[in-house]
């Protein structure tokens, strides 16, 4: 059985302009230990779907389906169902450290009410077992910077310590939304690589959300590519970047700065973004797409077309690489 099972999953948002349909019929699976990138143009529906998964949509979300944790249903479940399952078996790591850690609170008082409350450790052991977490994610001095507030911290380092505060119940699920966003080059290549380091260490599954590409290619076994609230395609993660077998897949690849060839031209998808409170007829992709026909008005379903590989997509492959 799976870890994390969605079926159907739909989210949509009351706005002043009528309903914004988030995600749409959206159907994944992850097993324990592997990790699943979510990849998609901002507005695809990568983050809601993870709130989903944690029962942290705002207000005015409403959602259907099913998610199942484990076996147990949790879309929509108690929140006090969703507590416990939060502090000990998911974990989540947000976009931006800054506003996620309290800027009033030293990292020793945030990181230790995660093990006195939901642990009943002592203040004494919390704060060894937190030194500890933050010299695995690698902070340089963990036991004396442990008591710092999180201004005196870099962009890298505070995305380390939210890392930390994540693993501390040791999660089967970690959830990491944008975790290199704000970070450079360099700080990004560090935290993808300790990301990989304590996936492998913990067993733990990792669902990696971004808009980039090149950052699962190296870290992720299977990826889901989204777009307008849908699946476009899914598949490994080497398969994918070698064949991939939908357009807006091919568009997002196209656009991924090349290394390795000096003449290679970075290649943008023409056009915008849907606006979800008025999605286009059929597939989201279709307004931007040069491949698009006459049946494209209607949703293509997401099929299976190779061993592990399914795609939502009207056009023949082989026209694709034409």
């Amino acid at each position: 059985m799976s870890l994390l099972q969605i079926k159907d999953l739909s989210v949509t948002f009351e706005g002043d302009d009528g309903p914004v349909h988030a995600v749409n019929n959206l159907s994944l699976s992850i097993d324990k230990g592997q990790t699943l990138g979510i990849v998609g143009e901002s507005g695809s529906g990568k983050s809601q779907t993870a709130f989903s998964i944690m029962g942290l949509l705002a207000k005015n979300g409403r959602t259907s389906g099913s998610v199942l944790f484990d076996g147990q249903e949790i879309l929509g479940a108690p929140a006090k169902v969703l507590n416990k399952i939060r502090a000990e078996r998911i974990a989540m790591i947000f976009q931006d450290p800054m506003t996620s850690l309290n800027p009033y609170m030293r990292i020793s008082d945030q990181m230790t009410e995660v093990l006195t409350l939901h642990h009943g450790m002592s203040k004494r052991d919390a704060l060894v077992e937190c030194t500890r977490m933050l010299d695995a994610v690698k902070i340089p001095a963990a036991k004396e910077r442990i008591r710092l507030y999180p201004h005196e911290f870099s962009g890298g380092m505070r995305q380390r310590v939210m890392i930390a505060m994540s693993l501390l119940c040791k999660p089967d699920l970690l959830i990491a939304d944008e975790p290199t966003t704000a970070l450079d080059v360099t700080v990004q290549a560090q935290i993808m690589g300790l990301l990989s380091e304590l996936q492998r260490d913990f067993g733990m599954a990792t669902i990696l959300i971004t808009h980039d590409l090149g950052v699962v290619a190296g870290f992720c076994e299977r990826v889901l590519v989204m777009y307008g609230g849908r699946v476009m395609e899914e598949a490994p993660t080497d398969p994918l970047f070698a064949t991939p077998s939908h357009p807006y897949t091919r568009g997002l690849l196209a656009a991924v700065p090349r290394v390795d060839d000096e003449d290679a031209v970075m290649k943008a998808i023409p056009g915008n973004p849907p606006n979800m409170s008025d999605p286009p007829e059929g597939c989201p992709f279709r307004p931007r797409c040069t491949y698009a026909v006459d049946s494209c008005h209607t949703m293509p379903p997401l099929e299976p077309f190779a061993e592990n590989r399914a795609r939502a997509c009207r056009r023949p492959i082989e026209e694709l690489s034409a």
